[in-house]
């Protein structure tokens, strides 16, 4: 399964966040593949990882959630959603 993750950087938090990326690369946990991650320059960003283990995508969140605001959403790609959005469509 997909996930986006989205993050904000609270102002008073912004140093320790770099503190910690720079320590650790922000790499995920082991079950968690990171497909991309993208910065923003007001302080939000966003990844696309893929994984099959929920409890390692919780690790992930777990292991930053004291320096950013995140949230965490499973995700379908458009050749998943086409087919379920046109049989509702014909409801």
């Amino acid at each position: 399964m997909k996930y986006i993750s989205s993050w904000k950087l609270p102002p008073n938090l912004i140093d320790s966040a770099i503190e910690k990326f720079l320590k650790t690369g922000g790499a995920p946990p082991e079950g968690v593949k990171m497909l991309g991650r993208w910065h923003g320059m007001n302080g939000t960003g966003f990844a696309i990882s893929e994984s099959n283990d929920p409890k390692a995508m919780y690790q992930w969140y777990a292991q930053w959630a004291n320096v950013m605001e995140i949230t965490v959403t499973p995700c379908v790609e458009d050749a998943e959603a086409g087919p379920i959005l046109a049989a509702l469509a014909k409801q």
